[in-house]
């Protein structure tokens, strides 16, 4: 069964939720060479996210980063505040996001269903590129 593991580096985003499945999976050839298998996908930082979730709507989006701003907002009396407002609840939001996903791989491709994609969260104003690590495993084709 072989292995693989790659480094993605997307590019930088303002705050926001911001779907990046094309991204990834253009940066992932191996995909075509498994006919089934596992994706893990962990983000290498702790004020940004990846979840899954509906792709077809940016309303979805725009509605994520309204809720997560009015549940984790920035006027809380944070004590860890060295890199700024947006640092301490970025870190909240990105624990309660998540760092990884397992996504399956059929027939060379992500198993994603119909309306499903990769968003990457950025929960900082500017929180510069961000780093993935992809590990793939599986039957080959």
């Amino acid at each position: 069964m072989p292995w693989y593991q790659r480094e993605i580096t997307l590019e930088p985003r303002p705050r926001g939720v911001h779907l990046v499945t094309s991204e990834i999976v253009g940066a992932l050839p191996e995909l075509r060479e498994l006919e089934i298998g596992l994706a893990q996908l962990f983000i290498r930082h702790t004020s940004a996210s990846l979840t899954l979730n509906e792709n077809a709507s940016p309303d979805v989006r725009r509605d994520f980063e309204s809720w997560f701003n009015a549940a984790v907002g920035e006027d809380f009396a944070w004590t860890h505040t060295l890199e700024g407002r947006d640092d301490m609840p970025a870190h909240i939001k990105a624990s309660l996001m998540g760092s990884s996903l397992s996504l399956p791989i059929s027939g060379g491709r992500l198993a994603l269903g119909t309306w499903q994609g990769i968003y990457l969260c950025e929960h900082r104003d500017r929180g510069g590129a961000r780093s993935l690590l992809a590990t793939l495993s599986g039957e080959p084709r």
